[in-house]
């Protein structure tokens, strides 16, 4: 089984916010875009804390979904 958590997220540099996050103080993912198979995901109010390590597959399909409004109510 691979790993799918880094417990230190500030070890990767690159993190970035969504173009529709804001500097108030929300609710944000960021990841950082890598060549691996994986696609770390950490909650930006907590830098120091765990990544999630997400399949690029996964992350592709989930983002995919957003864009074609399957999450929209």
């Amino acid at each position: 089984m691979s790993k799918r958590t880094l417990s230190n997220a500030s070890t990767l540099h690159g993190w970035r916010k969504s173009s529709y996050s804001n500097d108030q103080g929300g609710s944000c993912l960021e990841i950082v875009d890598t060549d691996s198979a994986t696609i770390p995901v950490r909650d930006s109010k907590n830098p120091h804390g765990p990544a999630l390590l997400v399949p690029s597959a996964s992350w592709a399909a989930f983002i995919d979904s957003l864009r074609t409004d399957h999450y929209r109510r």
